[in-house]
């Protein structure tokens, strides 16, 4: 390996320890529903995040709280040695994809039926540090 490319290698891999994600797969909301919530806290910090998500009246609200909470910690195995505090994480991106469909059979009248589409999301959560306190 070359030393430029070992360099890039290097500059990369310290630009990936300021990051963290975490991801939450067939949430059984729907998507609409659950852009609402996330559209509150996309760009803020997480101790505010934190605090919207829990005094938020929506259930998609703790579905988003239990996942900040797990990316706070995806982002402390990363950098056992830095704080949370020192770092300033915010909500970096945020981002609702629609998930499976189930489709159901709902009774109509005159022997018809009409069809009920249960959804789901995906949801993928990124943190960024404000500040860089690695080096």
């Amino acid at each position: 390996m070359g030393v430029r490319k070992r360099e890039k290698a290097e500059q990369t891999k310290e630009a990936k320890k300021s990051i963290a994600f975490a991801k939450l797969n067939n949430c059984p909301t729907s998507p609409r529903k659950m852009r609402l919530v996330a559209d509150l806290v996309r760009g803020v910090r997480v101790e505010k995040a934190l605090q919207i998500l829990k005094f938020s009246s929506k259930d998609a609200s703790r579905k988003l709280e239990k996942l900040l909470l797990s990316a706070i910690a995806n982002w402390q195995a990363k950098n056992e040695d830095a704080s949370i505090e020192d770092a300033e994480l915010f909500v970096k991106e945020i981002r609702v994809d629609g998930g499976s469909m189930l489709k159901r059979l709902r009774p109509a009248p005159q022997g018809r039926a009409h069809r009920i589409r249960k959804r789901s999301n995906h949801v993928t959560l990124v943190l960024g540090a404000i500040n860089n306190t690695q080096s």
